[in-house]
């Protein structure tokens, strides 16, 4: 099913889908992984406000490799999600609507998602160099000095993703 997730109605949908769902996202996307992760905590510890808002945005954890002339991002598969356990209810707490990765998530991860009914999507581990294709721009909004881990404004036309974690709390990984 086609998913426009710059649009609340469509945004909803992801979040009453069901485990084994499957979406293709169009929109704009995040990306963040754990050095990303670290640094908004620590602004969100000191009190500093963050130049961005998370509210009603999706997450995809990925490190690109560096873009090819002409293309707007290198391969960009997803990285293992569980190394963003412990930063999940920032996250959600900042309005987060979905996190898109790969790979189990710690038990706590499925009461955070039912708490803030924001489901964790899994995507095609090993499809790098597709993925790539899905994106249409990219633009470093926060860390440049991260590199790959920078965070990125994503925009995505076509980008797959299946229902791991629900809202309900049910677990196709388990």
């Amino acid at each position: 099913m086609k998913i426009d997730i710059n649009n609340k109605h469509d945004l909803e949908r992801i979040k009453k889908a069901k485990i084994g769902d499957s979406f293709s996202l169009s929109g704009t996307l995040y990306s963040a992984r754990d050095a990303a992760h670290k640094k908004i905590q620590e602004m969100i510890q000191d009190n500093q406000p963050l130049p961005i808002s998370f509210e009603d945005k999706m997450i995809y954890y990925m490190g690109p490799t560096p873009a090819r002339e002409g293309n707007p991002i290198g391969s960009c598969g997803p990285t293992s999600s569980y190394r963003m356990d412990r930063f999940l209810e920032m996250s959600l707490k900042l309005g987060v609507a979905a996190t898109i990765g790969k790979g189990n998530r710690a038990e706590e991860v499925i009461d955070l998602v039912k708490k803030y009914q924001s489901p964790y999507l899994i995507t095609i581990g090993g499809a790098a160099a597709y993925l790539a294709n899905c994106i249409k721009k990219r633009e470093i909004v926060l860390f440049p000095e991260l590199k790959t881990e920078a965070v990125s404004r994503l925009e995505v036309e076509g980008f797959p993703v299946i229902v791991a974690i629900d809202s309900q709390g049910n677990s196709l990984l388990k």
